[in-house]
């Protein structure tokens, strides 16, 4: 069997470079990719992620050794992104937002040998790694072109089995430093192809690039239904609502992917009549719920069915939909897609009672491996298969699910996660803090705004201000608390932990 040039073994490889063989032989002259006026075909894409497999073999990258990418939504993320997997590598997807001390974090505990970082966030990046003592690599589109062009194609794809870790995406609870997902091959292929269907995808489309694509949803919504399916994914770096209108008329955009702030924006844009987006006909929401005002207006607004869904990075990440020839329940998250099921279940695994609420549990081929070197981890969060989410729902007699709570103190701020524990550690870092807690206020337009409550230290001080700009200057943009407020003491329970439900926002922040 042969794909553009390549024999493969009768017996089928699992690597998810697959796909892209697969579709370049059938669809090579289309457009894959799109990034202003910028448009490589699949022939081409084939070709350039062929040279970037030749770069990373040349400086050592074998099957299973582990790539970061810190590179914003660009045509750069998916050449490396399938040389690496060409390669046979694992891939880290990283925020490029990270500071140096999270770059270093995040390079060590996943053993990455090497990081290829974009220009504009090189500083962070170069740090970081130097403190891990791992390789960097600077992206700037004309010296990355030029590297790749020098370079010999290598056509070859690593083979790779199906539960082959491809993917390490790191995310956290609220007790500890973030957590390395491990996601297979099959995990990443599977359910973009089950979700390509969803969607009906196929070479006729367009898919907005807009999701970030080191975040789970953009990769395998995005990026790989895309390539899987034969369509054009036209790339946003930065979301922009005048920038991302002028994105789906001018591709003639016919499947939106977003998180609730992009169609927040969008709808609210005051010049959006003025762009043809007569091409849309579908968009799909996911990250957060998406308020049902917001729901009715777009779909109004745009004439394109709009789809609700849920998943998390331990779940490739899709797990729930609504579906396009089914009923749509606003503010549901749908009904497990093919392949997947659902519990509801209480802290000792068993099924919640009927009609009550319970934490959802979820398995199927979605479902990840394990969490990277932290089995207790493991164990904890995956039972017989099942992996419980921390989030509490309800289903209705029709079995569609409803978000009700979150066990967890995540916070979801415009589609990102935000994980307390880790900005109060930060926090705690600060000498003149001694106690702080972290949490979720609700924002009109981003769903949840990050604040801190901080008691200082007796004698010490320290400004409202003063402790904001501290955090800021430790992590990424989108985490930092933007409120906070000083107070004697935080409530606390008959152990002495901090019991965050009583905390009391003052009046100008608790109504968001």
């Amino acid at each position: 069997m042969t794909f553009a040039g390549v024999t493969l073994p009768e017996v089928a490889v699992a690597n998810l470079a697959l796909g892209l063989l697969e579709t370049t032989e059938a669809y090579g002259d289309r457009p894959a990719l799109r990034q202003g006026d910028l448009v490589l075909s699949y022939s081409r894409l084939d070709e350039i992620t062929a040279r970037a497999a030749a770069m990373l073999r040349a400086r050592g990258i074998s099957p299973g050794d582990r790539v970061a990418i810190m590179i914003p939504n660009r045509v750069a993320f998916p050449i490396v992104y399938y040389g690496v997997l060409r390669a046979g590598g694992v891939v880290v997807p990283m925020n490029p937002l990270l500071k140096s001390r999270e770059v270093a974090f995040y390079l060590r505990d996943s053993g990455a040998k090497m990081i290829f970082a974009f220009e504009d966030f090189a500083a962070e990046a170069s740090n970081g790694a130097a403190d891990a003592g791992v390789d960097c690599v600077v992206v700037t589109p004309d010296g990355f072109e030029a590297a790749l062009a020098a370079l010999d194609p290598d056509p070859e794809i690593a083979e790779r089995d199906d539960e082959d870790t491809v993917l390490i995406l790191y995310t956290s609870g609220t007790t500890g430093k973030p957590k390395g997902a491990e996601l297979t091959h099959a995990n990443m292929r599977t359910n973009a192809e089950v979700f390509a269907r969803l969607l009906a995808a196929g070479p006729d489309d367009a898919i907005f690039g807009g999701l970030p694509l080191f975040h789970s949803f953009g990769q395998t919504c995005g990026l790989n239904v895309a390539v899987l399916a034969g369509a054009c994914l036209t790339l946003l770096p930065r979301f922009d609502a005048r920038a991302a209108l002028e994105v789906l008329s001018r591709d003639r955009v016919t499947i939106m992917e977003g998180v609730p702030t992009m169609y927040v924006a969008l709808l609210q844009a005051p010049d959006r009549a003025a762009y043809d987006t007569s091409a849309l006909r579908l968009c799909v929401s996911g990250g957060a719920a998406l308020p049902v005002e917001v729901f009715r207006g777009f779909e109004e607004a745009f004439g394109a069915i709009v789809l609700e869904g849920y998943g998390l990075s331990e779940t490739s990440p899709v797990a729930s939909f609504n579906h396009r020839d089914r009923e749509r329940k606003a503010g549901s998250i749908g009904t497990p897609i093919e392949g997947v099921q659902f519990r509801l279940i209480n802290d000792e695994w068993d099924d919640a009672a009927e009609g009550e609420v319970g934490e959802i549990a979820i398995r199927g081929h979605n479902v990840m491996k394990g969490y990277l070197n932290r089995p207790e981890a493991t164990a904890d969060a995956i039972r017989d298969g099942w992996f419980r989410t921390g989030d509490i729902a309800r289903r209705d007699g029709d079995g569609y699910y409803f978000i009700v709570d979150r066990k967890k103190d995540l916070i979801i701020r415009g589609g990102f996660n935000v994980y307390p524990r880790e900005i109060e550690e930060v926090l705690y870092e600060h000498p003149a803090v001694s106690e702080a807690a972290v949490i979720g206020v609700p924002h009109p337009t981003h769903g949840e705004e990050v604040a801190a409550a901080v008691v200082l230290l007796p004698g010490a001080s320290a400004t409202t201000d003063e402790l904001r700009q501290y955090v800021k200057d430790r992590v990424a943009a989108y985490k930092y608390p933007r409120h906070v407020w000083l107070v004697d003491a935080l409530p606390k329970g008959p152990t002495g932990k901090i019991v965050k439900r009583e905390i009391q926002p003052p009046a100008d922040i608790a109504g968001g």
